[in-house]
């Protein structure tokens, strides 16, 4: 229960840095790498602060292979997931990305975690909302394919994440690395592909605010897995994401068709109930 309200206060503190990035994108002020990179500073410098203070950097050579192949995958996950954010509306892309938790949910089996029928129960519960959002015409489709690839993306990464933690690194070793790699992909990107100074914009208050909630945001959710399965812990963080993000949309993005994502929003929360049972 505790790793579920970590989650569900990690999800809001998404929702505000990926609406911020998506009105940015939108407007175009700055690329999708350089806005990568000053989501991820702060949480790179957090984790850092972490291994030196409370001495958390515990790692193993043991998990390089496993290390690597999350690394090329976040690689590739996050610059997807930052131009599906710019593409697909805030709660068409937080409603694609519950289809995850069916997927991780098989993973955990495999693993030899229990899940129990309630828990079974509610996953079900959270696939029919996603099966009536997507079978109402009026629903904007837009970036869909792209979210949906991420999604899917996320199954490995997540996985791969909670092995680590599991048999090999502390979360502060697995995430500093992992983000210092992000960090200096995206810091080459946007030198060399996008053509931009991407510290130049951390002159600006709005990211420096971004780049700060989103590192409390990525520690909440580094640790939340330490307190319940994957599946169970995503199955809450991306319920409450699609809830967030319906908020959002309406509220700050306009979207339409509000009352059937209501209404896909409250299977959700009946799903999000019997994940907590």
């Amino acid at each position: 229960m505790f790793g579920v309200a970590i989650t569900f206060v990690s999800s809001f503190l998404d929702e505000i840095v990926i609406s911020l990035s998506k009105v940015k994108l939108n407007q175009g002020q700055i690329s999708v790498y350089s806005l990568g990179l000053i989501n991820t500073l702060a949480a790179t410098v957090f984790f850092l602060l972490i291994n030196i203070v409370k001495w958390e950097f515990h790692f193993s050579l043991a998990s390089l292979p496993t290390l690597s192949v999350r690394a090329g995958l976040e690689i590739i996950l996050i610059a997807l997931s930052l131009n599906a954010t710019a593409l697909a509306d805030r709660s068409t892309y937080g409603f694609v990305r519950v289809v995850t938790i069916p997927l991780l949910l098989i993973v955990d089996f495999l693993i030899g975690y229990k899940i129990s029928g309630w828990q079974l129960i509610g996953i079900g519960i959270i696939m029919l909302s996603l099966f009536l959002l997507f079978s109402y015409q009026g629903v904007k489709k837009q970036g869909v394919w792209l979210s949906l690839v991420t999604a899917v993306m996320a199954v490995a990464t997540i996985s791969l994440y909670k092995y680590d933690i599991t048999h090999f690194n502390s979360v502060a070793a697995e995430q500093t690395i992992i983000l210092a790699i992000l960090f200096i992909f995206l810091t080459g990107l946007a030198f060399f592909k996008a053509k931009e100074n991407p510290f130049i914009f951390l002159k600006q208050k709005i990211y420096v605010c971004q780049t700060f909630v989103n590192a409390i945001s990525a520690l909440l959710s580094g640790y939340a897995y330490i307190f319940a399965p994957a599946s169970v812990i995503l199955s809450a963080y991306r319920s409450s994401s699609v809830f967030w993000s319906v908020i959002s949309g309406k509220f700050y993005f306009h979207e339409k068709h509000f009352l059937i994502k209501i209404i896909c929003l409250v299977l959700l929360a009946g799903g999000i109930v019997l994940l907590a049972v």
